[in-house]
């Protein structure tokens, strides 16, 4: 099979959309390596997370031609259907959550949608841009023959949200970055402690600093925590307004010296800072899935998430719960990990043998039988 992709945040992007893209591209040319693979993108670059998918010899990639190439928005959502090379494509996926307009009939249409938080949770987010993406993952849905979403929840608000019907729809997880896999060296690890000023241990947090991932429970679980078992937290993240909530928290509960902000950390820094972490803490309200609970289980570090929305599904029955609304709960669970090796062992243990159900060769597997199928 010819498989083309809408491939532009593969180039463009180096966190959530970017690094989804680059991994199915991945997993699909290295264990289907029968199939044809054609990237379609505005903007091609070189970047050592691209090269050696770009290099492989079912690889190939198709950039804006002509007029177009002043034009490279409106190539990417209607002259991709026009460029030569579509003629010989049979499958077509939009990696995410929307498709170009005016592909011939006779290709198959597939749709990546990660999330409908903005729909979920408008209030987060500007109203146009509301507008605009819930148009685009319309279209996408309905001109799709196969939708794919990457968890059962974001499965279910396809079907409450924008009504598509759910024998239309297939479930395919999404994996994490490969270097989350490798074991820092022990001189790695001294380097990431002493180039952000680390503790010996601590809680750690990945993510925006944004109302919807509501770190600013964490900070109130702290607060009752026994004073012998309070570890610093670490927050690594893109900070928002709301960071002045959880400012104003951690100082309201008296234990703002414990809380540290790192805004800056590098993609590369950040499989070790996890491996020198002693428990991650994911107390977000809502996700489409949830990938830092997979790199946090990757790093072997335990995990304590919140109930509901995709964090079973992401963190698997070995991971601690709790109500994203409960302080004293998540004080609870803290003390428990913190204090018992046992327990801390027991839930990275049961946790990592989960996730193996996200590992590259699974996905890809499952990718192909979608496409096969069509």
């Amino acid at each position: 099979m010819r498989i083309g992709f809408e491939a532009k945040r593969l180039f463009t992007n180096f966190t959530g959309l970017g690094n989804y893209s680059r991994f199915v591209v991945n997993a699909l040319s290295e264990f289907i390596p029968e199939n044809q693979y054609i990237l379609y993108s505005p903007k091609i670059r070189s970047h050592p997370e691209i090269d050696p998918i770009v290099a492989r010899t079912n690889v190939t990639t198709v950039g804006p031609t002509g007029g177009y190439r002043f034009f490279k928005s409106l190539w990417r959502s209607w002259g991709v259907s026009h460029h030569e090379t579509i003629k010989d494509v049979h499958i077509f996926h939009g990696l995410s959550q929307e498709l170009p307009a005016g592909l011939p009939s006779r290709i198959r249409k597939v749709v990546t949608v990660h999330d409908l938080i903005y729909i979920r949770y408008p209030q987060f987010y500007n109203p146009i841009d509301v507008a605009i993406y819930t148009a685009k993952a319309k279209a996408a849905c309905r001109a799709a023959d196969r939708v794919i979403a990457i968890s059962q929840q974001t499965a279910d608000d396809l079907v409450n949200f924008l009504k598509v019907d759910p024998n239309k729809i297939s479930i395919v997880y999404q994996g994490c970055h490969p270097s989350f896999k490798r074991k820092a060296a022990e001189a790695e690890k001294q380097s990431v402690k002493t180039k952000y000023s680390l503790p010996d241990q601590f809680i750690l947090n990945v993510g925006t600093i944004e109302e919807r991932k509501n770190v600013k429970l964490l900070v109130e679980a702290l607060a009752h925590l026994p004073e012998s078992n309070r570890l610093p937290v670490v927050i690594v993240g893109r900070s928002t307004d709301y960071i002045k909530q959880v400012q104003e928290s951690a100082a309201r509960n008296g234990v703002a010296q414990y809380i540290r902000y790192i805004h800056n950390v590098s993609f590369q820094d950040l499989p070790t800072l996890y491996q020198l972490s002693t428990v991650f803490v994911y107390p977000s309200l809502f996700e489409g899935f949830g990938i830092p609970l997979v790199e946090a289980i990757e790093s072997g570090i335990p995990v304590i998430t919140s109930e509901g929305s995709c964090f079973h599904e992401a963190a698997g029955p070995d991971a601690l719960y709790t109500n994203p609304s409960d302080g004293q709960q998540l004080a609870s669970l803290l003390e428990k990990v913190i204090s018992d090796k046992t327990v801390r062992e027991g839930i990275i243990q049961g946790s990592q043998k989960y996730i193996a159900r996200f590992e590259p060769p699974v996905i890809a597997q499952a990718l192909n039988e979608v496409y096969r199928a069509l």
